[in-house]
């Protein structure tokens, strides 16, 4: 089992509100405003259901960053995320946790790292609840290889896709590319 380099950073994308080639057309936005972060390698375009309650589908896609500036601080990191995700359109609400959104963007693992980062905002790497999510773990297993140990559990990414509550879950790999 393989470690993330420490300038490896992997961005989750994802939305629901637009149609999909709106939806690519924000993605595509992100990873080139993230470009200025490093070299940049995109997945292909997912589409899933939507966890929560009745909503359109979502598309969901992973951008790895090879950090040019791996000496980012928890906080710079977290908010240069927010403010993209913002300038792409999502306007965030408490009430709107699990609602549909027009683009979210995660930081699913940022190295080998396992820390969280009270903030505000708060930052938490591995994502809480990435081990759980297909819709995420597949994007992420596209832009690093299987073998890449899930920081800070014990089994790589391959080991958590074939976990059968993972496993189960529908993620359809769509043309769409970034």
């Amino acid at each position: 089992m393989k470690a993330l380099a420490a300038h490896t950073l992997v961005l989750g994308l994802g939305g629901n509100l637009g149609g999909e080639e709106v939806l690519v057309g924000r993605f595509r936005a992100v990873a080139q405003a993230v470009a200025r972060w490093g070299q940049v390698v995109a997945s292909p375009v997912f589409r899933t259901a939507a966890l929560g309650p009745p909503q359109p589908e979502y598309l969901n896609a992973a951008l790895r960053v090879t950090l040019a500036e791996p000496a980012w601080q928890p906080g710079e990191l977290i908010s240069a995320v927010l403010e993209l995700e913002a300038l792409a359109g999502r306007v965030r609400h408490a009430q709107d946790r699990w609602g549909p959104r027009a683009i979210d963007l995660d930081v699913l693992v940022w190295g080998p790292r396992v820390a969280r980062w009270p903030g505000p905002p708060v930052l938490e790497v591995p994502h809480p609840r990435l081990s759980q999510r297909r819709f995420a773990l597949a994007p992420l297993v596209e832009v690093v290889d299987e073998d890449v140990e899930l920081p800070g559990t014990g089994r790589s990414l391959a080991q958590w896709l074939r976990v059968a509550e993972v496993a189960n879950q529908a993620v359809e790999q769509t043309a769409w590319r970034l």
